[in-house]
């Protein structure tokens, strides 16, 4: 599947970029949104983009240097997590920021491409990481294989919110005596016995919170935003907005908790008083696109 932005149109209309002001894209992924924000900052107006993905940073960095030269030097692009925003953005001397935006899903390109496990619908390694470069990283294996039953329990409860994590956890447990559970389609099998038949077939595929919990819990995600949101507000301008598309209820959760405490000390406007999903002619036209949620804040006018 081709790599869809999602809620672009949304983020378009309530980041409101205008031209040379300055924007940074913590989750650049494939570029959509970056590349719609580019031609609303015309003719001056930069992007800083961030990608963890060193295999999908390489693959961006190309096409941006490829790409004409009033373009290319209108975009920095990093390889580097977003919990290092303000680092990131000093080290660029990048200001002033105008906007920022978080889209927290993992890229079409991470689940179609990488070969990393994150989708259930083909039989890859269980590794999961965003970070492939460094190989001393947590991956879902080591999660499935070597943790305590109780352990796979809570991360299937808390991070996944699945109903069946006790039955799950006991079979993955049953079943990594007699062989290591090692692929994506080792780890289905494993939750399809586990379930109950009349839950085999959902409409949401019955490995799907299964899957979240896992790649929550290798990439640290919850950790992660709870750590960029006040670098973020941190760096951004006065009047400056930041727009937050969440996939699952946990992150936002987070968002709406953080954008409500900011609020009340008066450091932050919420500009979203509830959180703005697709319509469903985006979720027909990109069915991934079905959980987004966008939230948007925007800085106060305040003496620093």
């Amino acid at each position: 599947m081709s790599h869809i932005p999602v809620l672009l149109k949304e983020v378009l209309e309530y980041l409101d970029p205008k031209a040379n002001e300055n924007f940074v894209d913590c989750t650049f992924g494939s570029g959509g949104h970056s590349a719609a924000i580019l031609k609303k900052i015309q003719p001056d107006g930069k992007i800083l983009g961030i990608e963890i993905d060193v295999e999908l940073y390489k693959i961006q960095a190309a096409k941006i240097k490829n790409q004409k030269s009033n373009i290319k030097n209108r975009v920095i692009l990093i390889n580097d997590s977003f919990v290092n925003l303000k680092k990131i953005v000093e080290e660029n001397n990048f200001k002033p920021v105008n906007g920022i935006l978080l889209d927290l899903g993992f890229s079409s390109w991470q689940m179609d491409e990488s070969g990393r496990g994150f989708s259930f619908k083909k039989d890859e390694p269980l590794i999961m990481q965003y970070c492939s470069f460094n190989k001393f990283f947590l991956t879902a294996e080591y999660i499935i294989n070597i943790l305590p039953e109780k352990e796979l329990v809570k991360i299937f409860q808390e991070y996944g919110e699945e109903r069946f994590s006790r039955r799950i956890a006991k079979k993955i447990c049953e079943q990594r005596k007699i062989k290591a559970i090692k692929t994506t389609f080792q780890l289905v099998e494993a939750i399809r016995q586990a379930i109950p038949a009349q839950f085999r077939h959902q409409r949401i595929h019955f490995a799907t919170r299964v899957f979240q919990a896992l790649r929550i819990a290798v990439n640290d995600e919850l950790n992660n935003i709870k750590k960029v949101l006040p670098q973020a507000i941190e760096i951004l301008e006065p009047s400056g907005k930041i727009a937050i598309i969440s996939f699952h209820s946990l992150e936002d959760r987070i968002v709406k908790q953080f954008f409500k405490e900011q609020s009340k000390i008066g450091r932050l406007k919420i500009i979203t008083k509830k959180p703005i999903v697709p319509t469903s002619e985006e979720v027909e036209k990109n069915p991934r696109s079905r959980s987004a949620k966008l939230r948007v804040a925007e800085k106060a006018i305040y003496d620093s």
